[in-house]
């Protein structure tokens, strides 16, 4: 008897035991409920000179993945990914006070771009007839849009969902920096489960206009911005490039990457011919190019990665454009404060402006970014990071 009791006793102390222990590994693990949370936390940012107050709105996906907006340029301030631990951290370069981005963003970090994204030769072009002169900010030619999108406050309005996003709209009023039209505009961020940026443009004009969208984010996956990217695997699925001449304005060629520096059709460290003897190097001080993708379909395809190997943050990209500045940030100049101490130098980060190609309006060669009234402009990308 006094053996059969003790084994009862015993059986009911294992038991004991092995609930404690699942109420324990309960505690510690998230249920799918938390996983599964997602948010849109609007607040307010800062106030324009004129006295327009800039939102913040900051988007967490399910897995914890975050990113910040600001209505003033669109501007992404910040995107957490995270590394082969597990551990987030912030892959994109911003300013760390609000005037930087108030007083004209002077690297564009983060911003929307357009009327039209890159360069327009000599701010010049001619449509149906009619020749139209654009505001001139990069030398002797027209970047960026002049005073453009990334210098106006959008409105915004938040998309609630499982997959939280922010749509946010524009409109540019026919002769705004030299363009025809009362161009429409509205871009929409999706921060998805899948831990992609998706990022969706759409425009509409009622009068015959050119447009060219994009997105400037500079990103370092190494999350450590005292870091160059030259350590950094690029992969671009584009076997030519647009040439430039003294001022970065395309050429009219359409160059093969095979033997030069600009062959990333096999992922290399961008260090590893960034600063070789090449005419085209020296006159972007670095890669500032327009490369050409095999696949020019308008479909949404991926047209190359990007991959830190200490952190092993992996970044794919994907697009229905036909092309992609890829900009290696040799213009940052050491003289602005970065978010993980110091100050920016040149490469702390890189752009992968995926658009159409750059002076398209005087260049009857290149792939036509004429929007006329009836049309509707849509264009997607997608960053989608994960870890290998």
């Amino acid at each position: 008897m006094k053996t059969i009791k003790q084994g009862v006793c015993l059986l009911m102390c294992s038991l004991m035991l092995l609930s404690c222990k699942d109420e324990k590994k309960e505690d510690m693990q998230p249920t799918t409920e938390a996983k599964a949370k997602s948010s849109i936390v609007k607040s307010d940012y800062a106030t324009t000179k004129d006295g327009v107050k800039v939102e913040k709105y900051t988007l967490t996906n399910a897995n914890g993945m975050t990113i910040e907006v600001i209505t003033m340029g669109g501007d992404i301030l910040s995107l957490t990914a995270p590394d082969k631990n597990g551990k987030f951290a912030d892959v994109v370069l911003g300013y760390t006070t609000p005037d930087l981005y108030l007083d004209g963003n002077p690297y564009f970090f983060g911003a929307v771009i357009g009327r039209y994204g890159n360069r327009i030769a000599k701010g010049k072009f001619t449509l149906d007839g009619k020749d139209y002169q654009l505001t001139v900010n990069d030398g002797p030619n027209s970047l960026h849009g002049g005073k453009g999108f990334d210098k106006r406050v959008w409105d915004a309005t938040p998309v609630e969902g499982d997959e939280p996003g922010l749509k946010l709209t524009y409109t540019a009023k026919d002769g705004e920096e030299g363009y025809p039209g009362n161009l429409k505009v509205t871009v929409t961020y999706t921060l998805t489960n899948a831990n992609e940026l998706a990022i969706a443009y759409e425009a509409e004009t009622d009068k015959a206009t050119v447009v060219n969208l994009t997105q400037h984010s500079y990103f370092n996956l190494s999350g450590d911005f005292s870091k160059s990217i030259e350590s950094q695997e690029l992969e671009l699925k584009a076997g030519k490039f647009l040439p430039v001449d003294g001022t970065l304005i395309p050429t009219g060629e359409l160059k093969a990457v095979a033997g030069t520096p600009f062959d990333f059709t096999k992922a290399k460290t961008i260090g590893k011919d960034i600063n070789v003897a090449d005419d085209q190097l020296k006159k972007g001080l670095g890669y500032d190019h327009c490369w050409i993708f095999d696949d020019a379909s308008n479909s949404l395809k991926e047209i190359g990665s990007l991959y830190d190997k200490e952190s092993g943050r992996f970044m794919q990209v994907y697009t229905t454009e036909p092309a992609i500045q890829f900009y290696s940030g040799n213009f940052i100049d050491g003289t602005k404060d970065s978010k993980t101490g110091g100050k920016y130098q040149k490469r702390s980060g890189l752009c992968l402006e995926t658009q159409h190609y750059p002076d398209s309006p005087n260049q009857p060669s290149f792939p036509t970014t004429v929007l006329k009234p009836g049309e509707k402009y849509t264009t997607k990308t997608t960053y989608k990071f994960s870890v290998k």
